[in-house]
């Protein structure tokens, strides 16, 4: 497990170096099952939680991200009307071919192939926020601004 944790670590803070960033990956001292887990480990609030959900696209069967607020539930209906694409929720096998990574720890940079990418508006009430680094129990601090200029990706409303 441990030599799991610091392969999706490094592969994740190689990218943000390569990007021109600075963040630090930090490891969890517990493996965190939730959102509520994870912001209770860091001491943060779980809306600063920048969890990934990986949906698939009914049209091109292609991977889309949706990095949502720890609170907010995607509202798959109304994403996929504003996409005008059917988005259906990845199964774990998906999510590791397409990503790299494991569900509950994929991070929303250094997936396997480029992957379309929504943020959560909600996320912008925040000066720090926290996404996974690949894996459960790792995790880095940004600035919702980052994560848009990490991802190249689109801000939307998504419940």
């Amino acid at each position: 497990m441990a030599n799991q944790v610091k392969e999706s670590v490094e592969r994740v803070q190689n990218r943000l170096l390569e990007l021109g960033y600075t963040n630090k990956v930090v490891e969890l001292p517990d493996r965190t099952r939730t959102d509520q887990d994870a912001a209770d480990a860091i001491g943060c609030e779980v809306a600063q939680i920048a969890k990934s959900v990986i949906f698939r696209s009914k049209n091109s069967d292609s991977p889309s991200i949706v990095v949502a607020s720890g609170v907010n539930r995607v509202n798959e209906k109304s994403l996929s009307n504003q996409l005008n694409d059917k988005l259906m929720k990845a199964d774990a096998d998906f999510v590791r071919e397409r990503t790299g990574f494991v569900i509950g720890g994929v991070p929303p940079l250094g997936n396997k192939e480029t992957i379309t990418t929504i943020i959560d508006e909600d996320l912008f009430q925040y000066n720090t926020i926290w996404a996974a680094v690949g894996h459960p129990k790792a995790v880095f601090d940004l600035t919702p601004d980052q994560l848009v200029e990490m991802t190249r990706g689109r801000v939307m409303a998504i419940i």
